[in-house]
């Protein structure tokens, strides 16, 4: 049995998902494109191969095993893109949480199936269709559920906006003894520079008391502003449209200490270092170009 623990995003991590990029299928059309960073790719001819990105996860799975973190990756389905663990379930405390996710994405859940096996059924939920939510888009900071959400009227016309107003209310109903701290987020299906596709494309924690943020993702500034206050200005690191654009904030905290990032990162692995956290920098820019980073690929099971 698997003893679910995940309180917030830094605590020692013990044992995680990790995606993978093995047989992840031809170039998508522009048609199906998920986001609109992977349609620049696309159009530019500078989409990522299986090869480079495989290598990629490869550098993390072995800081993992630096780290003695036990790893578990999804049973291998033919073609198809299986490196974003976290769109597609999420734990919180002890209760696993199936994703609602695009309709042609369900496959991916099936391929971690032998995990969620592993955990007490009765701590395993699936919220009710009409409630949208990835783990992209949920955040836990200790008594906190940050959530990433789009509350537009035009929700329903955006591919990008992945957590709704229902997404919101169910965490709030669920987990009643969290406080649930919603941020409307800016979409874009064209540009990529200004589309957080996830609360984790523009704010994530690290250590015990910083963040990464990004002014501009938010759509409601006293929302940014809340945040920059919750942690205090000078523990916060602020990233420009273009760091954003390379997922900066996007990376992967295996403890308190211990930050895994991308190599060139440079202004950010910098700071984390200056505020004594480890950086273990890998190669993850190829992976990027998909819209989605570290924190995206992994999928945190426990933590201490």
């Amino acid at each position: 049995m698997l003893k679910l623990n995940v309180k917030n995003e830094t605590s020692r991590l013990r044992a995680v998902v990790l995606g993978t990029a093995i047989s992840n299928g031809p170039t998508p059309s522009l048609a199906e494109a998920y986001d609109p960073k992977s349609a620049l790719h696309i159009k530019a001819g500078t989409y990522p191969v299986e090869a480079d990105m495989v290598k990629e996860m490869e550098a993390v799975a072995n800081v993992f095993k630096k780290y003695d973190v036990t790893v578990y990756r999804p049973e291998l389905i033919e073609n198809c893109n299986q490196i974003f663990a976290r769109d597609i379930a999420f734990v919180i405390d002890d209760v696993f949480v199936k994703a609602n996710i695009l309709p042609d994405r369900e496959e991916e859940l099936d391929a971690i199936q032998y995990v969620v096996d592993k955990v007490n059924p009765a701590k395993v939920i699936r919220p009710p269709e009409e409630v949208h939510i990835e783990g992209g888009d949920v955040m836990l900071w200790n008594d906190y559920i940050f959530v990433g959400t789009y509350r537009e009227e035009d929700y329903a016309d955006y591919i990008v906006a992945r957590t709704n107003i229902q997404g919101v209310a169910f965490l709030e109903k669920t987990f009643p003894h969290k406080k649930v701290k919603s941020f409307n987020l800016r979409k874009s299906q064209t540009n990529p520079r200004d589309n957080a596709l996830h609360l984790d494309c523009c704010f994530q924690p690290v250590g015990t008391n910083k963040a990464i943020l990004h002014k501009e993702g938010f759509l409601e500034e006293e929302e940014y502003e809340w945040l920059l206050n919750y942690f205090g200005k000078e523990n916060c690191f602020i990233i420009s449209k273009e760091e954003m654009f390379n997922m900066n904030s996007n990376v992967f905290s295996i403890s308190e200490e211990v930050v895994i990032s991308e190599k060139n990162f440079t202004r950010l692995n910098t700071w984390l270092r200056e505020n004594g956290i480890t950086v273990e920098e890998v190669p993850y820019a190829e992976i990027a170009k998909q819209e989605g980073l570290l924190r995206c690929s992994t999928m945190p099971l426990i933590r201490d």
